[in-house]
């Protein structure tokens, strides 16, 4: 079976090509893939030519891990059912052609178990829900009583504030860009500039690395930072302010299936709105204009490649 898919060539040089698939194991399935969404964070990184050292990192590589679609096959030890939708976390199943993370392409063949099912009625929203269980694994690694603070009110940083507030709390958002405080859903989004509070937990979802001690210098004694972005330089802090608050500093890995699960069952109850998030959309065959409008237009929160139209 054949697949047409995102490559990545080398940074900056990206297209559509026509690559064989693996051949499904017994405990595989093979989805036909409906919608992928374009990450701003790790997916720029790999088109800028920037990523860190990561794990299975070179070129070329098929992209992505935000995909929604059917299941067309399914081994008797899958798990999985023909016709169930599926949220799809990436594959390696292209053979000698990397997949970093490999979910940009109109068919993927995954381990069953990897693959988590999703509510039919979501459509493409459901590719959001890889950073709605990113935020919820940030959130759930501490009680997080008192003030909260979310830097960036990109996709990632406006679903934690709506995590935020469905547990109860009330958050303030920090966004630079007059042009992205637009679109807040019961919550406050402000300059920094204009913020003196003390918080007891920030949670960074800007990925900005130089950010650390402006953050720290807004802490309440025993608050704690959450890097929950995608940092391409190292971290570092001046020790004193830190020390002086106690500071707790916080890395958020990677999200568990529980949270997918978790947010998938949020949003499907009405509980977790994905409403307003995906603002861009492309045809799968325009995806070499799709990725610069991904990440150098500022009014684009979320790129969707639709595949339904692809063989």
């Amino acid at each position: 079976m054949h697949a047409q898919a995102v490559i990545l060539d080398r940074p900056e040089r990206l297209g559509l090509a026509d690559l064989a698939l693996d051949a499904p194991g017994p405990a595989d399935a093979t989805v036909a893939v409906a919608w992928s969404g374009i990450s701003t964070g790790t997916e720029r990184l790999l088109w800028s030519g920037r990523m860190p050292d990561f794990p299975g990192m070179g070129y070329p590589l098929v992209p992505g891990y935000e995909s929604v679609g059917v299941v067309v096959e399914a081994g008797p030890q899958s798990g999985r059912r023909v016709g169930e939708t599926v949220f799809v976390p990436g594959a390696r199943c292209f053979g000698p052609v990397r997949g970093l993370f490999g979910g940009a392409a109109s068919h993927l063949v995954s381990a069953g178990h990897r693959l988590r099912p999703v509510p039919e009625s979501l459509g493409e929203r459901g590719i959001l829900l890889a950073l709605a269980a990113t935020a919820r694994h940030a959130l759930d690694g501490s009680e997080g009583e008192g003030r909260q603070l979310v830097v960036g009110h990109g996709v990632l940083g406006r679903l934690l504030a709506r995590l935020l507030r469905a547990s109860g709390h009330d958050p303030v958002v920090w966004e630079r860009d007059p042009a992205r405080r637009a679109g807040a859903d019961g919550y406050a989004v402000i300059d920094p500039a204009q913020d003196e509070t003390a918080y007891a937990r920030i949670i960074d979802a800007s990925g900005d690395a130089g950010l650390l001690d402006t953050l720290i210098a807004r802490l309440a004694p025993g608050g704690e930072v959450v890097l929950a972005g995608f940092y391409e330089a190292p971290l570092a802090f001046a020790f004193p302010p830190a020390f002086l608050r106690e500071a707790r500093i916080r890395v958020a890995a990677q999200w568990q299936p529980g949270d997918l699960d978790a947010v998938a069952a949020l949003a499907g109850a009405g509980t977790l709105s994905l409403d307003g998030l995906v603002t861009h959309r492309r045809p799968a065959r325009e995806a070499a204009q799709a990725y610069p409008v991904a990440f150098g237009d500022p009014a684009c929160l979320k790129m969707v490649l639709d595949w339904r139209a692809q063989p």
